[in-house]
């Protein structure tokens, strides 16, 4: 006999305005306990000191993961001139310094460098895996950390404005992978003076926004806890305190806007949830699919409801991911 799983079936999304000081999994762990969901991820990794858009995904949401990690990113980052540091961020240790403080003329002519298509390395304290370990745990231990460069992909990166001679703000697109720590050293160092981000916020992922985001004490205030009893939250019993929370809970599809719909009839449906592909047997089965590419990504309905991600191949829909609710 199987195991059955803890906590109750929760499919959706919570859009969280993380906290700064707190990881990407603790904020994971936080919602998944609140909700007393069976299964939780999220579509992208916050450093610690950083804050802004992190989408947590519920049960079912978490098959569409890894499309919302390939979704353009927007942040807004301070990077301080003058100190170089082994995290590339506030937290760590001063490496090397420099007396060489931007002009804004300087900083405008040297950002068209990288936007486009571009080499980056990743900062030593990251979560990329070096033999099966984590970088930031071999950097820990005082190893030197040797990472290949990546290439990424940085639609837009501009001076947003300075706070002082040292500190300035900017703003940038990209796609994913790019970490904004490594743009801010790299821009110090092409300007020939160090630097290190001592502010980030990200301010979307894909189609989630600010404006759909709720913070944590938000979500605190919604069930009457304090911040101990929100992280000490028993699973036991959480749906009966905190009704009102659900209405933070947004459809799984809300992650996959930019991915062409098909309402299907109730036949088709049951065929993907089973896994066999969908055939466009009369002409108005293709007239349906003039408008999609053939092998690119659909999203299939039925009663308002995601019944799977499917590719259209030779004239049929290929479930990809079944969704069920």
């Amino acid at each position: 006999m199987s195991r059955r799983k803890k906590g109750r079936k929760v499919d959706g999304w919570v859009i969280l305005d993380k906290p700064l000081g707190m990881t990407s999994t603790q904020a994971v762990n936080v919602v998944r306990r609140l909700f007393d969901a069976q299964k939780a991820g999220h579509g992208g990794t916050l450093d610690p000191l950083a804050t802004g858009i992190l989408p947590i995904a519920l049960g079912e949401a978490t098959k569409t993961v890894p499309y919302v990690m390939d979704g353009t990113k927007t942040y807004r980052f301070t990077l301080k001139f003058g100190e170089q540091r082994t995290t590339d961020d506030a937290e760590g240790e001063v490496i090397a310094r420099s007396d060489v403080r931007p002009s804004q003329a300087a900083i405008e002519a040297a950002l068209p460098h990288f936007i486009g298509l571009i080499d980056q390395v990743p900062p030593q304290f990251s979560a990329i895996k070096v033999g099966g370990e984590r970088a930031y745990d071999l950097a820990r231990d005082g190893e030197t950390v040797d990472l290949a460069p990546r290439q990424i992909r940085i639609f837009d990166f501009r001076l947003a404005g300075f706070i002082n001679p040292d500190e300035a703000v900017f703003e940038v697109k990209s796609g994913k992978g790019a970490y904004m720590r490594s743009l801010g050293r790299d821009l110090a160092l092409h300007l020939g003076s160090r630097g290190h981000i001592s502010a980030l916020r990200r301010l979307s992922v894909g189609g989630f926004t600010e404006e759909k985001a709720i913070s944590l004490d938000a979500l605190k205030d919604v069930i009457s806890l304090d911040a101990e009893n929100l992280i000490s939250l028993d699973a036991q019993g959480a749906l009966g305190h905190i009704p009102a929370a659900f209405k933070h809970l947004l459809p799984i599809e809300t992650a996959l806007d930019d991915i062409p719909a098909l309402a299907l009839s109730a036949t088709e449906a049951i065929r993907l949830r089973s896994g066999q592909p969908v055939g466009l047997l009369h002409r108005q089965d293709r007239d349906r699919f003039r408008e999609f590419t053939p092998g690119g990504m659909v999203c299939a309905m039925s009663e308002g409801k995601l019944v799977a991600l499917t590719r259209y191949e030779a004239g049929e829909l290929v479930p990809v991911r079944v969704i069920n609710h």
